[in-house]
């Protein structure tokens, strides 16, 4: 029996220094990739994202683009514009935009306090880079999770922003 093949999206949560990543099939529960990426260039990203959709098996991008709070675009938008359209030209893989105003501060709260130091006082360099870490695949997990709700698809072509620019 010959169905239609599984949809599988690749959650994106595009920040300044990283990029979080979670993966959902149909309509099973996404989940957050252990992979956490720095963000050299969008062309060395594209080649890492390359590796990890083959991997996946992924149809389909999803990436967060962090509206301002009115809901017009910013110069973190504009960027996320730029690297994604990038990024899902060089994969040749179909990309939908969700409106994520606050999925980092959703992120935060959904994995509770941050642990403390072994001495009770404030965590070292290596539990606050995992702990980001954290915060970033479970943002892309949210992406996911809001991409089922039509209200919070962006619609590109309805924003004046130049995306010609180069991510790099």
């Amino acid at each position: 029996m010959s169905g239609t093949p599984p949809r599988r999206s690749l959650g994106i949560d595009v920040g300044e220094r990283r990029i979080g990543l979670a993966l959902s099939e149909d309509s099973a529960a996404p989940r957050g990739l252990p992979t956490m990426m720095r963000r050299p260039t969008a062309s060395a990203d594209s080649e890492r994202l390359r590796t990890i959709a083959a991997e996946g098996r992924v149809t389909e991008l999803v990436v967060g683009l962090p509206l301002n709070s009115d809901g017009s675009v910013g110069p973190q938008a504009t960027s996320t514009l730029r690297w994604a359209t990038e990024v899902a030209e060089a994969l040749q893989l179909p990309i939908t935009f969700v409106d994520e105003r606050y999925s980092s501060q959703r992120a935060e709260a959904s994995l509770g306090r941050a642990a403390r130091g072994s001495n009770g006082g404030a965590p070292g360099p290596a539990r606050r880079e995992a702990r980001r870490a954290a915060v970033d695949r479970e943002a892309a997990r949210l992406i996911l999770e809001d991409a089922l709700n039509p209200e919070l698809i962006v619609d590109v072509s309805a924003l004046t922003v130049d995306v010609s620019e180069s991510a790099t």
